[in-house]
């Protein structure tokens, strides 16, 4: 059996005590009892709202062979027998756990971080690296305090490129996770006003933002955006870490890896990049500018990391956006179809902006309309009514007429619309469903935008459900 760990190397990593008769090995890590696998090591850890170690019996009954329980929590899991490593503090284990799978690796390690486009970011990384190695990446957005060390206990031994998202809300935090992960390459997208409510200034965010390069191994690489109002001060932070080698992507001149040419459309884009001395045309799957700005950081990464450039540039063909970040549905209404763009995942001013060029890019069927349907952003802080109000101006300019607003922080964006502009308001996301799903039209593009807290996928999952995809025409079959 090809173990992810042998339970010999899971007790020397976390410094366990063996309890029960163990397994040789374990085939995964899972820290859920709902969704661990069977054969998989139940790590129960203690959250903000749960305690793992209330559901170790669960885990059991779905298959865990190992428990991974605290020295303090052993007695109140009274008659459980099971095979069980025993360890000081399960968290803590699980990160001594993750670095030594670090320790243990020779792939090639890509970090990124950013205010927008992270989890895009990583997920095209993985997506032009799986043709070229045996690839490990986060899964969704786990990015924080459990997700990264979690993320690096998982990674097989046999791995040829890791990729890692890492996130924060406050400075301090992005520190201890690189310094985990040790990246050869350290990617920062952007730096815009996301969780402004925990910070003064846009220069405060890049700087808890540049705290990835700290983590960077010697001889590794730092991929920053040049377009950023922060890159000489992301690029002298990346300096004073140590980093070998400092590289920029956009669309300044200055840029490495520059995009000299962009075009849109609703399904896709076309961008003409100068890599390093080379021009190539790449195609790419996902819609979107940003999106585009973005790939140029993935192929920087991809030849940093001595990865083959023109293979990972023909991958990007083949790139969709994620549910949540741009995934577009076609949907049945009436004797039509409308398109429903599903931007519900998170927001901020900066990647509204970019949500509303995509609807602006979409083209209605004759009749239909674009509707832009926003939820608040959250974390805003102090500058909530300021942010909310501002997102008039790229409505207009994009010529968006209908527009569907819910949650009290956008009666600021409502307030701020001119006359001409059709607005409907509603101060929760359930009553702003409701009049959704009685309101769409065959020939509308609905987008959907807002911050992940506010709920407005509800929105998305009823259009979903109330208007369901046509079923894919079944091909004749062929000999």
């Amino acid at each position: 059996m090809n173990w992810l760990w042998t339970s010999s190397d899971l007790l020397a990593a976390m410094n366990g005590r063996p309890v029960g008769n163990l397994p040789e090995g374990v085939s995964g890590i899972s820290i859920d009892s709902r969704s661990v696998g069977k054969g998989e090591a139940f790590f129960a850890i203690k959250g903000d709202r749960v305690d793992g170690h209330d559901y170790a019996g669960l885990a059991l009954a779905n298959g865990a062979a190992l428990l991974v329980v605290s020295e303090g929590k052993l007695p109140a899991l009274g008659r459980l027998s099971a095979p069980m490593i025993v360890v000081d503090d399960v968290l803590e284990a699980m990160i001594r756990l993750g670095c030594a799978a670090r320790d243990r690796s020779a792939a090639k390690i890509i970090a990124v971080t950013g205010s927008v486009g992270k989890t895009t970011t990583k997920e095209m990384l993985r997506h032009v690296l799986v043709p070229q190695g045996r690839v490990h990446a986060s899964v969704a957005s786990f990015n924080n305090h459990w997700g990264v060390p979690l993320t690096l206990a998982r990674m097989p031994e046999a791995t040829d490129f890791g990729v890692f998202e890492i996130g924060m809300n406050h400075p301090d935090e992005i520190r201890p996770l690189t310094k985990m992960v040790r990246p050869h390459v350290a990617i920062v997208t952007s730096i815009a006003a996301a969780h402004l409510g925990n910070f003064e200034s846009l220069d405060q965010i890049a700087e808890a933002k540049a705290e990835i390069f700290e983590g960077v191994v010697n001889g590794g690489h730092a991929v920053i955006n040049h377009d950023s109002a922060q890159y000489r001060l992301l690029e002298k932070a990346a300096g004073a870490a140590g980093v070998s080698y400092i590289h920029s992507f956009g669309v300044n001149p200055k840029a490495e890896f520059r995009l000299v040419e962009f075009a849109g459309a609703a399904d896709g884009s076309v961008l003409w990049a100068a890599l390093g001395g080379r021009t190539m045309e790449i195609t790419i799957g996902a819609p979107g500018r940003h999106i585009a700005e973005n790939a140029l950081a993935v192929l920087a990464a991809v030849k940093l990391v001595g990865a083959d450039v023109d293979y990972a540039a023909s991958s990007l063909a083949t790139m969709q956006a994620e549910t949540g970040r741009g995934r577009r549905h076609q949907l049945l209404v009436g004797p039509g179809t409308l398109t429903l763009i599903d931007e519900s995942y998170n927001a901020n001013p900066t990647s509204m902006r970019a949500a509303i060029s995509l609807l602006k890019d979409s083209t209605p069927a004759p009749g239909g309309r674009r509707i832009a349907v926003l939820g608040d952003m959250l974390e805003m802080g102090d500058h909530a009514v300021e942010v909310h109000a501002a997102l008039a101006g790229p409505l207009v300019e994009a010529g968006i007429t209908d527009i569907w607003l819910a949650g009290p922080l956008m009666a600021n964006l409502r307030d701020a619309l001119p006359p001409e502009v059709s607005v409907v308001y509603r101060e929760s996301v359930e009553e702003l469903k409701t009049y959704a799903l009685g309101a769409v039209a065959a020939g509308d593009v609905v987008m959907i935008k807002s911050s992940k807290g506010t709920g407005c996928v509800k929105i998305v999952h009823a259009l979903i459900e109330a208007y369901p995809e046509p079923a894919a025409e079944e091909s004749e079959p062929t000999a």
